[in-house]
């Protein structure tokens, strides 16, 4: 058992407010144990001017951590983010897109920015499960508006972490389990069960292939559960007060 009681393929108790902020086309606040991350997507009418000619949209991210979100006070400059803030946000990026149809979307950019407020590990892969849950939502405001047909996503996407602590595969690293992992890996997958992303690294031990399957399988089950999550979510109504825990 582990510190929090939990099995080794268990994810930490979810909560995902939908709606969370009424100024954004779409926002949630979700929680993985104790950490809390909020998720809101803006709307912009332009894309980038490389993508001017194309006709395509974008669907891009922006990622911090508040100052008090860790126990030690963190620079809290978006003007100037750091090189693990500025990985991350890429990484967001690419998982939203990978699961948006940016032809569907046309000449337009959704902005999902995602602000941790309390950190106890994993931020990175509950902001992509949240932002998910934003950019839905801005998506089906423009539906509502009638500006879209159909909200152009082709799946949906979740991520988790899991990794290696005293020999053991574990799923969804809390702080302290992450600081003391040997093997320690972010896995994003679509609801169908596709991959969009691996970041792993053997912080102390090399890992053969046998490992590397079993910490995948174990990265699905949270996965498909974060996306039973999603899909409940998207159930509730009205949008301004839905609460799906998990």
């Amino acid at each position: 058992m582990r510190v929090d009681s939990r099995s080794q393929d268990e994810i930490r108790p979810v909560r995902i407010e939908r709606g969370w902020m009424r100024s954004a086309a779409g926002s949630a606040l979700i929680e993985m144990g104790r950490t809390r991350v909020i998720c809101a997507a803006s709307i912009s009418e332009k894309v980038p001017d490389w993508m001017v000619t194309t006709g395509r949209g974008w669907v891009t991210a922006e990622y911090g951590m508040l100052p008090a979100s860790t126990a030690v006070r963190r620079d809290a400059s978006r003007t100037r983010p750091d090189s693990r803030s500025l990985e991350i946000q890429r990484l967001i990026g690419r998982c939203l897109r990978a699961v948006t149809n940016l032809d569907a979307l046309g000449q337009r950019t959704i902005w999902v920015d995602c602000d941790v407020i309390e950190a106890d590990g994993g931020t990175r892969t509950a902001g992509v499960t949240g932002a998910y849950i934003a950019l839905h939502d801005a998506l089906e405001k423009l539906v509502r508006g009638g500006v879209l047909q159909k909200i152009p996503l082709t799946d949906s996407i979740a991520a988790v972490s899991v990794g290696i602590v005293k020999g053991e595969i574990l799923l969804d690293l809390d702080y302290q389990e992450d600081s003391a992992a040997e093997v320690d890996m972010n896995v994003a997958m679509t609801g169908s069960g596709k991959i969009v992303e691996i970041q792993g690294t053997a912080e102390k031990t090399p890992f053969d292939t046998a490992v590397l399957d079993k910490m995948l399988a174990s990265a699905r089950k949270g996965i498909d559960s974060l996306t039973l999550l999603q899909k409940k979510c998207f159930e509730e109504q009205p949008v301004l007060s839905s609460r799906c825990d998990g």
